[in-house]
């Protein structure tokens, strides 16, 4: 049996799933490590291929969303702690491999996110005009090697999906400029191109009915609150019949999701009676329509660039199963944005589940296996998030994930502890070694502090909270003290 003094655990993605479980799995270890023979003791180190953490938080929900600046504080307050060492500007499989992970931690667990958007298989998917979600949103998030300028020409505009992506991109092309800079901390570029923007008519695509939405009641309610935009909805959408009432009354999520949209169907009469007016009764001079039972089937074109979208009608019974009609509807846009789902970033060494869009993990469990079905578990790998189970569900959602796998990591450990079976390498030092050896510099926890506070002293400047920085090379000079 090896004779533990401190475990060892690396991470993998400094986002709300590897914040969460490192904070988890020193909770748990601390109650019951002493039990399973592990002690109650562990180091944490934090690997994030970004030059500052937070992940999703950070970089993939929209920046107007109230809830992030208090999710944002409760990470760090998670970081803050002298057990998890944040390692950014350090990326798995370029500046460490899994083997150099293997020789000196007891666990590796993968809490990567997703970086690409699921593919639109219509025809006139390559037209110019056509934009995925994901590039978009590191667009607006000012993602460190994302695009600096977003081409907002198009009057018009069609969004497709039925999730809170698909509504946070919709709420971006229709937001006023002045209104998101004032309340978020978007960064210079992206206010003036939303200044710029020429957007006029926004047309939101759901292939699915009412009750089978899943859009989150916070989506919603920030969609009612948009100056200056007209809220347009089909009638038609809204005749449920009994069953599906009584079906969606079974979930309370769903429950109030409809309820909500009932209530938006409502404002959406008073904005046309009250003369095209948006929620505050002022004139608005920008209209967003609200498509349930819509499933786009071409992006239609001419000279290579997008003049409209042909959307069938379809027909969604309570049992959530979609029937198409055959009936079709051309709507003239100039650009096109699917929000169709993210596919979970690959990891180099792990096998990767294509049809779960997640690294191949054992019945669900988090431990990964040598390959997507059937295969064997691989000792001390794990996954959590979206990585485990697929890009779905909340950032609240990673929680209860990560208790489960930190569930199952203890129990393993324990098992590899009395076999002599956990990491050779004991020395905490040990990564900081070989990281020097390769050049690689990363930036901890204090570094990260110092990016912040010039954010802070930024917005400051503006009457802002915060100000995002977003070239890379600045960001690594803050966190060196470098520059300003």
């Amino acid at each position: 049996m090896t004779d533990i003094q401190e475990l060892r655990i690396a991470v993998i993605g400094a986002g709300p799933a590897g914040v969460y479980s490192s904070d988890i799995f020193l909770r748990q270890l601390k109650k019951l490590g002493e039990e399973l023979g592990v002690g109650a003791k562990a180091r944490i180190d934090l690997f994030e291929k970004l030059p500052v953490p937070f992940g999703l938080v950070r970089y993939g929900v929209a920046p107007d969303h109230p809830s992030i600046k208090f999710i944002a504080d409760a990470l760090e307050k998670t970081l803050d702690n002298p057990d998890i060492h944040l390692y950014c500007d350090v990326e798995f499989g370029k500046d460490v491999t899994l083997d150099d992970l293997l020789e000196r931690y007891d666990a590796v667990l993968f809490a990567t996110g997703a970086v690409k958007d699921k593919p639109l298989n219509l025809p006139g998917a390559d037209l110019d005009g056509v934009y995925g979600a994901a590039k978009f949103v590191e667009w607006y998030d000012g993602y460190p090697t994302g695009a600096r300028t977003w081409p907002l020409t198009a009057k018009r505009v069609a969004v497709i999906g039925g999730g809170n992506v698909a509504m946070d991109v919709a709420r971006e092309l229709m937001r006023n400029a002045d209104d998101l800079k004032a309340k978020t901390d978007i960064p210079d570029n992206v206010y003036e191109g939303i200044k710029a923007n020429q957007a006029r008519e926004l047309h939101l695509f759901i292939r699915r009915g009412v009750a089978q939405a899943k859009f989150s009641v916070q989506e919603l309610r920030e969609m009612e609150k948009l100056p200056g935009v007209q809220l347009i909805i089909n009638e038609d959408d809204f005749e449920l019949d009994d069953d599906t009432i009584e079906e969606a009354g079974k979930d309370k999520l769903t429950r109030q999701m409809v309820e909500e949209l009932f209530a938006i169907r409502e404002m959406a009469e008073d904005m046309e009676d009250d003369g095209d007016v948006d929620f505050e009764g002022n004139p608005a001079d920008r209209k967003y329509y609200v498509h349930f039972n819509s499933a786009p089937t071409e992006v239609l074109g001419a000279d290579g660039k997008v003049t409209a979208i042909r959307v069938e009608r379809t027909e969604t019974g309570a049992d959530g199963v979609m029937h198409r009609t055959g009936e079709f509807t051309d709507y003239p846009v100039e650009a096109v944005y699917h929000a169709i789902g993210y596919q979970p970033a690959e990891a180099p060494g792990i096998a990767y589940d294509a049809k779960g869009a997640h690294l191949a993990n054992a019945n669900g469990d988090g431990r990964i296996t040598t390959e997507a079905a059937g295969g064997e578990v691989r000792p001390r790998l794990y996954a959590t998030g979206w990585a485990k189970r697929g890009p779905v569900g909340l950032i609240g959602s990673t929680k209860s994930d990560a208790l489960a796998i930190v569930t199952n990591m203890l129990e393993d450990l324990a098992k590899a502890a009395e076999g002599g079976q956990l990491a050779p390498d004991r020395d905490p030092e040990s990564i900081d070694r070989l990281l020097a050896s390769r050049g690689v510099t990363p930036i901890d926890f204090a570094g990260w502090k110092r990016v912040d506070a010039y954010e802070r002293a930024e917005g400051a400047k503006e009457g802002r909270e915060h100000k995002k920085v977003i070239d890379p090379d600045q960001m690594r000079a803050l966190a060196a003290g470098r520059a300003s």
